[in-house]
């Protein structure tokens, strides 16, 4: 029974320590399967936080935010920048985008995650702690169904995403003194949201 209880150990330590090792490939990723399951949904993608990505980036005594960009992959190379000519970042919204189709827009942002101190194992697999550990290493695209209804609504919106679309998303980092980008990463590679199943297609049989 130890050695069973220390084998699973080993696994989530392995599992986190690759999880919080800084990305060589610069780009959002997919959260890890352990901890994001059903993941892409028909309207969401949960991302990976940018955990030491823009370390060398970062000065002391200064204030930052990560800025999150959406576009759907059929959307134009020439549309994707997300900064405007002073190097400040667009502020386009899913309406103005056509919800990414013409170019990128800004789904949220949210503090700099802290590298040095990643979320802790013990907690992972707390059951109190569970929800709280996920919410500071994933980031949910498509989680927000409020904005998306309210036509008053002019805030930053992270309205549910397209079934069965192909998309893109993009880190920034943004330092809040100056309002300019002082780094990026790279457009992640190709995100398909969930196709739905036609209702004849669906399995209903109780056994």
């Amino acid at each position: 029974m130890c050695g069973c209880c220390v084998v699973l150990v080993l696994f989530c330590l392995g599992l986190l320590s690759a999880v919080f090792l800084p990305d060589q490939s610069q780009k959002p990723q997919l959260g890890d399967a352990q901890l994001a399951t059903n993941n892409p949904t028909l309207t969401t993608v949960s991302l990976e936080k940018p955990f030491c990505m823009f370390d060398s980036s970062l000065y002391p005594n200064r204030s930052y935010t990560i800025y999150l960009y959406v576009m759907k992959e059929s959307a134009s190379a020439m549309s994707s920048l997300v900064t405007d000519d002073s190097n400040k970042p667009l502020g386009s919204t899913f309406q103005q985008t056509s919800r990414g189709q013409l170019r990128p827009y800004n789904a949220a942002f949210f503090d700099v995650p802290d590298c040095a101190v990643p979320p802790r194992l013990a907690d992972v697999r707390s059951f109190v702690h569970a929800s709280y550990v996920l919410k500071q290493y994933l980031f949910r695209v498509g989680d927000d169904g409020t904005c998306l209804y309210d036509p008053n609504f002019l805030g930053v919106c992270n309205p549910p995403l397209a079934p069965d679309t192909t998309y893109r998303f993009k880190y920034v980092l943004v330092d809040n003194s100056e309002g300019m980008v002082k780094d990026q990463t790279l457009w992640s590679d190709p995100i398909k949201t969930r196709r739905a199943k036609l209702p004849m297609k669906i399995d209903t049989w109780p056994g």
